[in-house]
């Protein structure tokens, strides 16, 4: 009778599985594709290219009845009953989950772009509202009692499995110096497989005791509510998913991060090497929100049966069942139907708050709140739990270690490291390793091929990436592949910048020998004339002859002014040019008794002036006279002084110094009479002659 009344009552309570799964693990900025799972906005701006999950899966122990020594389960001499401690309420309970990932993805797209794609099974069981005191009760010697009064309440049980198949795409909604923003969202075709669900109805039980069981007596009240998907109850083994029943799911999720070290990842100032930074975590504190699992699944013709309890039956015909089935169907025939009936998952808002506190050391808080309704007649739930997970984390090695509350088991502590492609943790082994009464047990693990962001290599810091360096270990020019630009001539101008390359050439041509395009044996990158011969001389240009005279300029000493060869291109003064100086002579007036000029008088000396340099390789003597009044030395004087006089005023206008000569005769050579005023006159004069 006790083993029946257990059976009947607790069906599943002993057992369960925690309903939330890869514990410690998820909070890893190497997750991957699992990171999807909790938060869709964890897949973009990651720390890998592509991350392939081969197979994963994570399973958890959970109930707040039993607590036991887990590492002790396997000796044979362990009594789960005896040995087991208890915590009876009137309202006990635990979940039942396994989560399995298949063949699942994720890559980014583009730099602010990415989308996973991923497989899953998925089972979940809740127990809730079971009277745990009457559980102990019947444990501890209920057959001895005469008989007994139990309020069974409303004990409340729902199984839930299913497939589903996610697409998730995940963006960078905001990125603004510190502050950076992304978003994700899944899509999910969900696949049903096993739904089935007990909802009690204020159940009592009544036993009256006579020590005959022909007259003993057990009565029950209330109503039980049975439903499932498929005839599992009945010993059909052929469980599978039916294609029939389906729906759809999403979720969505936001993660914020403060990078108040923004300058360091600019952009602007990174290198190719740097890869973007895209392998380096930016943030200080990091915050996510997201809720999971929204939608349902529609199960075609579901079967429910609702048993009345309101009959007397003996203990004998307790007896004479086998199993609970054809016990209900003698004591509560019931009424059964078929319909069609959608099944909520089991939604779930996760918070999340990563703290990297130095370098490669982080903290993590996470929080999940069921937001399904626990009592609720076929209605999924997962468990609330709150993570502390310090962990130490880098690209190909993470150990984690998860101190979690979780609904029903109370604290857990457990441990978990990731190494490259397989991870394996546990969030509550630490705890089932030191205590003999845990109430917990949980294990995942996976294999997956992750493709890492890497900071790219540029072995010789030319710039130019090893991948596609022709030359990796010389560093050199990007233009030509990361390699040396090559001088074929060996003229010190590379090949690149040489347009004679086999032909050695001076830098300043190109790289190309000078030519002689005029053929005047001066090349042209001297000749200042290079379409028109000339001879060296003259860089390469010919000769002029600027006033036709046939006297090149270069011997032409009056190149201005033609004159013949003998003179040396200068023209010959003779005795027409030396009359009109003479005559311009006679306009030139001294003070009386001074060898200085008198104003108005220089018209003639500058018409003289331009007359002089016309023959420039002329030269001229200036002669001064005087007549005889006065004494012969003062009279010398005066005329070399007048002389003198002249030729000053004619270097002032450009006659060259060297071509004039002065000097002064006084009354020595008259050209007329002194007798005479007018032959005086005559002899008071300034001659112009040739210098022989």
């Amino acid at each position: 009778m006790k083993n029946f009344l257990l059976s009947l009552l607790f069906l599943i309570t002993i057992q369960t599985i925690h309903a939330q799964s890869y514990m410690g693990y998820f909070s890893d900025n190497y997750a991957g594709v699992q990171g999807v799972l909790f938060n869709p906005a964890s897949i973009v701006d990651s720390r890998f290219r592509a991350d392939i999950n081969l197979f994963s899966t994570s399973s958890s122990l959970n109930n707040d009845f039993y607590g036991l020594s887990l590492f002790d389960l396997s000796k044979s001499s362990y009594d789960v009953s005896k040995e087991g401690k208890k915590s009876p309420s009137k309202n006990n309970g635990g979940i039942v989950y396994s989560d399995v990932m298949g063949p699942s993805f994720m890559f980014n797209i583009a730099p602010k772009h990415a989308i996973a794609i991923f497989t899953r099974a998925r089972a979940i069981g809740n127990a809730n509202s079971l009277n745990g005191e009457l559980v102990a009760q019947i444990e501890e010697g209920l057959d001895d009692a005469n008989d007994f009064n139990i309020n069974v309440g409303d004990p409340n049980f729902v199984g839930h499995s299913w497939a589903e198949i996610g697409a998730s795409y995940a963006t960078v909604l905001l990125q603004n110096k510190q502050h950076f923003l992304k978003g994700g969202f899944t899509a999910k075709y969900l696949l049903g497989g096993i739904n089935s669900y007990t909802n009690g109805n204020d159940i009592k039980t009544v036993f009256n005791q006579t020590n005959n069981p022909l007259t003993s007596t057990f009565g029950t009240t209330g109503t039980l509510t049975v439903g499932t998907s498929q005839d599992f109850i009945t010993g059909n083994e052929d469980v599978k998913f039916d294609g029939s029943s389906n729906g759809f799911g999403f979720d969505f999720g936001f993660i914020y991060e403060w990078r108040p070290d923004y300058v360091s990842y600019d952009l602007s100032n990174a290198k190719a090497v740097d890869n973007n930074f895209k392998d380096q975590n930016k943030y200080k504190l990091r915050f996510g929100l997201s809720i999971t699992d929204i939608g349902s699944i529609k199960y075609k013709n579901s079967k429910q049966e609702i048993y009345n309890f309101n009959n007397i039956l003996t203990q004998a015909q307790i007896e004479a069942t086998d199993d609970i089935e054809e016990f209900l169907d003698l004591y509560a025939p019931p009424t059964t139907t078929y319909s069609d009936r959608k099944v909520n998952l089991p939604s779930v808002m996760h918070l999340d708050a990563d703290w990297n506190m130095h370098k490669k050391f982080y903290l993590n808080l996470n929080g999940n709140i069921g937001l399904t309704n626990k009592t609720g007649i076929n209605s999924s739930s997962q468990a609330n739990t709150l993570i502390i997970t310090p962990r130490y984390e880098t690209k190909w090695f993470s150990y984690y270690l998860p101190i979690n509350w979780m609904e029903y088991s109370g604290f857990q502590m457990g441990s978990g490291l990731r190494f490259g492609p397989v991870f394996v943790g546990s969030s509550s082994v630490l705890t089932n390793w030191l205590s003999k009464e845990s109430k917990a047990a949980d294990v995942h693990f996976g294999v997956k091929i992750p493709l890492y962001q890497n900071k790219f290599k540029d072995t010789d810091n030319d710039g130019v990436l090893d991948k596609t360096d022709a030359c990796p270990t010389v560093a050199c020019p990007a233009e030509n592949k990361g390699c040396p630009w090559p001088d074929t001539d060996g003229d010190t101008v590379l090949d690149k910048d040489d347009a004679c390359s086999t032909v050695a050439g001076p830098v300043e041509n190109k790289g190309c020998p000078w030519g002689d395009v005029d053929k005047d044996g001066v090349l042209d990158n001297v000749d200042k004339c290079p379409s028109v011969a000339g001879p060296a001389e003259n860089n390469g240009c010919p000769w002029g002859d600027a006033d036709n005279d046939n006297v090149f300029d270069k011997d032409d000493k009056c190149p201005t002014v033609a004159g013949p060869v003998e003179n040396f291109g200068c023209p010959i003064v003779d005795a027409v040019v030396l009359k009109k100086l003479n005559e311009f002579s006679k306009s030139i007036v001294f003070d009386n008794g001074k060898a200085t000029l008198k104003a108005g008088s220089t018209e003639g000396l500058d018409a003289m002036a331009v007359t002089m340099n016309e023959y420039e390789t002329a030269k001229f003597t200036i002669d001064g006279h005087t007549d005889n009044v006065g004494k012969p030395a003062s009279n010398l004087e005066l005329s070399n002084n007048r002389a003198k006089t002249v030729k000053a005023y004619l270097v002032s206008k450009g006659v060259k110094e060297d071509r004039l000569t002065a000097q002064g005769f006084g009354a020595d050579k008259p050209i007329a009479s002194n007798k005479t005023a007018e032959g005086k006159s005559l002899n008071r004069r300034v001659e112009i002659n040739l210098m022989k």
